[in-house]
């Protein structure tokens, strides 16, 4: 069983930090370069961005629960588990928080597209902090991905 849930762990591992960056650095820019609508690419981007946050919060989940069990109350020393616990805070924010704010500005400004109304701003600089937090959350995959070794110890 062992072998098992180290499988996991790393397979974990690998499909979340995979995914920030196939989705947030690969297919969400192709979609804007590529589409002529933006408020398309805009939707598509969001629905892809939907799925990172919740295979996320699953992988988030299942490393939290190995590194608990593997480690008991010494997880609370393990560098691996405050980079999980942080990455999860990060896809919270993101998805529960700003998530539902991006939407809330783009149903006041309709009929028009939100770009092209007065909540213009608003939603640039909500999207400019979701930007950055995903950014921070991508970095901390990376060094998920080097130190991923250390939560197996």
């Amino acid at each position: 069983m062992s072998r098992l849930a180290d499988a996991l762990y790393h397979l974990a591992i690998t499909l979340w930090v995979g995914a920030l960056f196939a989705i947030g650095y690969l297919a969400a820019p192709t979609l804007f370069a590529q589409l002529a609508d933006r408020t398309l690419a805009g939707s598509l981007a969001g629905e892809m961005f939907k799925w990172v946050a919740w295979l996320g919060l699953a992988c988030a989940a299942y490393l939290l629960l190995f590194l608990m069990a593997r480690r008991g109350f010494g997880v609370l020393k393990s560098s691996v588990f405050w980079l999980v616990l942080v990455m999860l805070g990060l896809t919270v924010a993101g998805y529960f928080g700003i998530a539902p704010i991006l939407a809330q500005l783009k149903a006041d400004a309709l009929p028009r597209q939100v770009m092209e109304s007065a909540l213009r701003d608003r939603f640039a600089t909500w999207h400019g902090i979701s930007s950055g937090l995903y950014l921070i959350e991508s970095l901390l995959g990376l060094w998920l991905v080097i130190w991923q070794e250390r939560g197996r110890r």
